[in-house]
This record gives C-alpha cells, sequence and structure tokens, in this order.
C-alpha cells in the first residue's frame, strides 16, 4: 500500500514542529538554568551592596537580615583579643606594667564589641574603619547625625555650637581616602571582602557566609590580616 503524498507532508510537517518545540524547550531550560547559576554566583556581591548601603542609612532593620550578630560579636571579641595581645606582645619587652595594660586590654574588649556590634559599627566597618583597640574608641557617628539639632537651633534662632577642631589627617577613625577594595569567595559558602588603603597598610576582611542558596550574611572579620 502507498502512502499518499499529502499525508506523507503532514506527517514530515508534524515531526519538524515536534523537533522545534522540543529545541526551543530545551535553550529556554538552558536559559533558566545559566541564569539561575549567574544570580547564584553574584549573590554575595549583591548582599555585600544591600547591607552597604543599609549601614550607611543605618537601616537597622535591613542590617539584621545581612549580619548574623550573634557569629559577628564572637568574631570581633576573637579578633580584638588577638590584635590587643599582639600589641601588648610589642609594646612589653622590658616593661613592668606590660600585666597592667594586660589587664586593662581585657577590659576594653566587650566595651569595643559593643560598639562595633551595630549598625554603626558595620557601616564603618564596610567603609574602611575597623575597630584599632583604642581606649573608648566608637565608630563614627553617620553624616547626618547632627541635622535635627542644627534644624533646632535654625529655628530656635539660637547660635550653633562652636565646630569642633578638624582632626589631624592621620586620624584612623577618618581614612584620607576609601580603601582598596578586593572581594572573592574562599570556598563554596564563603565569601570574603579585604581592605586595604595602601601599600604596607595591614589589611582587614569581612567575611560572608552562605545562608541558604541566594543569603549572604556577615558572620565575622579578620582583623590581623
Amino acid at each position: 500500500m502507498k502512502v499518499r503524498p499529502c499525508r506523507a507532508k503532514r506527517a514530515m510537517h508534524h515531526s519538524s514542529n515536534g523537533s522545534i518545540k522540543r529545541s526551543m524547550l530545551a535553550a529556554l531550560v538552558a536559559l533558566v538554568v545559566l541564569v539561575a547559576l549567574a544570580f547564584v554566583y553574584a549573590s554575595p556581591y549583591i548582599a555585600l551592596n544591600r547591607l552597604k548601603r543599609a549601614a550607611d542609612a543605618r537601616d537597622a532593620e535591613t542590617v539584621n537580615q545581612y549580619v548574623d550578630f550573634p557569629a559577628f560579636r564572637d568574631s570581633l571579641k576573637q579578633q580584638l583579643v588577638i590584635l590587643l595581645k599582639h600589641r601588648l606582645s610589642d609594646e612589653s619587652h622590658g616593661n613592668p606594667l606590660a600585666a597592667l595594660g594586660a589587664m586593662i586590654g581585657v577590659a576594653l574588649v566587650g566595651p569595643l564589641v559593643d560598639a562595633y556590634a551595630t549598625p554603626d559599627g558595620v557601616a564603618a566597618l564596610l567603609n574602611g574603619m575597623p575597630p584599632r583597640g583604642e581606649p573608648g574608641e566608637r565608630p563614627p557617628a553617620p553624616p547626618d547625625a547632627r541635622a535635627p539639632a542644627d534644624a533646632q537651633n535654625g529655628q530656635t534662632g539660637a547660635a550653633p555650637p562652636p565646630a569642633p577642631p578638624t582632626p589631624p589627617a592621620n586620624n584612623p577613625s577618618e581614612p584620607p581616602q576609601p580603601p582598596q577594595t578586593t572581594a572573592g569567595y574562599r570556598g563554596l559558602n564563603e565569601f570574603v571582602v579585604t581592605y586595604q588603603h595602601g601599600v604596607g597598610d595591614t589589611r582587614y576582611a569581612a567575611i560572608f557566609h552562605r545562608d541558604g542558596l541566594f543569603t549572604w550574611k556577615l558572620v565575622g572579620v579578620d582583623l590581623n590580616g
């Protein structure tokens, strides 16, 4: 029995349509997979950008979404203890007051952790101003912290308070220029952002860990890089 030409053409047409549809579906699936992989790869960079913007704006609610504060506090405490031990070790050679200095250093750790495990502290860390382990050290206030007071002075007609003296250029809390920043993966579930102000300057790092497939959180610092 011979197949009629029109019937054969219809069969070939259906077969061709099915092949095209399968090819289009495979291409679409491949595209979706590539987009998903690209988003997974970029997710820590996105988290870093969102956290920095929220910290600079002192948006505590958003900062809390991107910082594991219990882990961050523990890491900050450990790093400050190491930092102060190194400093005391360098200064204690032949110094009879080294033990007293060690006690004072330990007493500094708690207040420093309390001051820097905050949105202000996170903002300072991500802007090149890590804690230095100095007595009474606190992260710098946001640029608009004095705006309400200035507005109130303007409304009441009172003269504004005198401006504080300009700090010296080498003030560690106000770096003269933005730090050099490098960021990258240090394993599948760890992402590290390294900061350095110049050649020979001490580096420090902010450490992020994956929390789910697309979410990352700041969990620690390395102040002794």
